[in-house]
């Protein structure tokens, strides 16, 4: 029977570095060690296997690269989540290592916080995907409890997902909570609409409310330096952010791979992929335009601009409602879809009552 507690395969060619972590981690974790590459590929195999994977990338014979490479090749090892941890703190070597397949990347010298807070994380969305892996077997007894268990991942999916974008940006919290609220008050104004009010139903809206908190999920794939650095981005980090909705809409498409296509993943992949999309094309990631834009991806993009607007930034001052909602009604038809311009106009009262519920510390 598996141990309740989770177990940790710390790689590393350091003694020093391997106490540090065992330290920090021993109470709560099993703990596993291996001092080079070849070692940690057989204790992957262990039975039961590790949870979770800290991999240094500078080592004697197999570095950290090829090492997680070889964990995802194979399938016995390829779910197990890996975070490097390592003294190469460029942006390129956190892309690099992001591309093959690890889930997170921590500079050394570590921070303990930080350090516990992200495995705490992934090791709490390994938990969950083990779950949904074997959610047919847990739903086959009677259509009431398929029905509640469903409703049940799709929550702890979305608090395991969006707890892990808050470790690497603590403005996120409070912003899914507003966007979330945004979205469903705009689409239960447009459902009015002859236009929308097919698509738009009692159980899409509801959807759209619990798939919106997953649109920045993809930013847990771009580097630290970027995510939490305290000015403007230049031109070369501007566009590794933009990559962080081609992350996301991966992520859930191998979510769909493995338990097969819902209207819930379907509604978080669109909104991850498509809410930086602009109504005159000028947006991204594909730069489509008008109605060619998923509608969900339409709301979302209102809803994430709005609040932008009236949040503060190391780089700028929060504007006000008034002058918020006049720059949305400024972008009709450029930046939005008219219609939901003209929607949020006649309901934009509750879009600042919602800002102010949920306005964090």
């Amino acid at each position: 029977m598996r141990e309740f507690r989770q177990r940790i395969l710390i790689v590393d060619d350091e003694r020093l570095n391997i106490n540090v972590l065992i330290g920090l981690l021993k109470s709560e974790h099993k703990i596993m060690i291996a001092k080079n590459g070849e070692q940690a590929l057989r204790r992957a195999l262990s039975d039961p296997p590790p949870d979770l994977i800290l991999l240094d990338i500078i080592m004697p014979g197999m570095d950290g690269y090829e090492v997680c490479r070889r964990l995802k090749a194979d399938e016995r090892t390829r779910d197990i989540p890996v975070i490097f941890v390592t003294a190469m703190g460029d942006v390129h070597d956190e892309t690099k290592g992001l591309e093959i397949g690890a889930v997170d990347y921590i500079t050394k010298p570590i921070s303990p916080p930080i350090v516990k807070a992200r495995v705490k994380t992934h090791l709490t969305l390994r938990r969950a995907r083990e779950f949904l892996k074997h959610q047919n077997q847990i739903l086959e007894t009677t259509v009431t409890e398929r029905t509640h268990e469903l409703a049940l991942t799709q929550d702890v999916t979305i608090l395991c997902m969006a707890s892990l974008a808050e470790t690497r940006d603590n403005e996120t919290g409070y912003h899914i909570r507003r966007t979330q609220h945004y979205v469903r008050v705009l689409a239960e104004q447009l459902r009015h609409l002859p236009k929308f009010n097919a698509f738009l139903t009692s159980e899409t809206i509801e959807l759209l409310f619990k798939s919106a908190p997953l649109h920045d999920i993809g930013k847990v794939g771009v580097p630290d330096s970027i995510l939490q650095k305290p000015s403007r981005l230049t031109d070369e980090e501007t566009e590794i952010m933009k990559r962080h909705t081609i992350f996301g809409r991966d992520a859930i498409q191998l979510a769909e791979t493995q338990l097969g296509s819902t209207s819930f993943l379907r509604f978080a992949r669109e909104i991850t992929h498509s809410h930086h999309e602009k109504w005159d094309g000028t947006g991204y990631p594909r730069g489509l335009k008008g109605e060619a834009i998923p509608i969900s991806g339409r709301l979302m993009s209102l809803a994430d601009v709005y609040d932008a607007l009236i949040s503060e930034r190391v780089y700028k001052s929060a504007l006000s409602h008034e002058k918020a909602r006049k720059s949305i009604l400024a972008e009709s038809g450029t930046h939005f879809d008219p219609d939901m311009v003209q929607a949020f106009n006649e309901i934009s009262d509750t879009f600042r009552e919602i800002a102010e519920e949920f306005e964090g510390p």
